[in-house]
């Protein structure tokens, strides 16, 4: 049974650094495309970047291009989101999430792409 579990979230101020990490357990990640989505209490889960199998190609949100990067150690099993110059609109809880759709060669940016998702972190943002 595949798992994920996130970590890594904490308190941050403004303009601060955090790196959260997500370990998928029960399969290797090579097989699996990977996303990262957050939600707050007072909006849907949004999409904010996702990467393909082999780690060559990501894709962002608009409001995290530039700020956040995407990566990902097949051999460790671990997908990683480094999110710089962090903004208190970026408070919420991340999730990561795994795509077995097109044996992980793609990009997803739609939540009903993931068939796995990890319990979250929470990430808040001090102003």
């Amino acid at each position: 049974q595949v798992q994920l579990v996130e970590s890594g979230g904490g308190l941050v101020q403004t303009g601060g650094s955090l790196r959260l990490s997500c370990v998928l357990s029960g399969d290797i990640l090579r097989n699996y495309a990977m996303g990262w989505f957050r939600q707050t209490p007072v909006k849907d889960r949004e999409f904010v970047g996702t990467i393909s199998w082999s780690g060559d190609n990501a894709h962002y949100s608009d409001s995290v291009k530039d700020r956040f990067t995407i990566s990902r150690d097949n051999a460790k099993n671990t997908l990683y989101l480094q999110m710089n110059s962090l903004k208190p609109e970026d408070t919420a809880v991340y999730y990561c999430a795994a795509s077995t759709l097109d044996y992980g060669l793609g990009l997803y940016t739609g939540s009903r792409d993931y068939d796995y998702w990890g319990q979250g972190t929470q990430v808040t943002v001090s102003s």
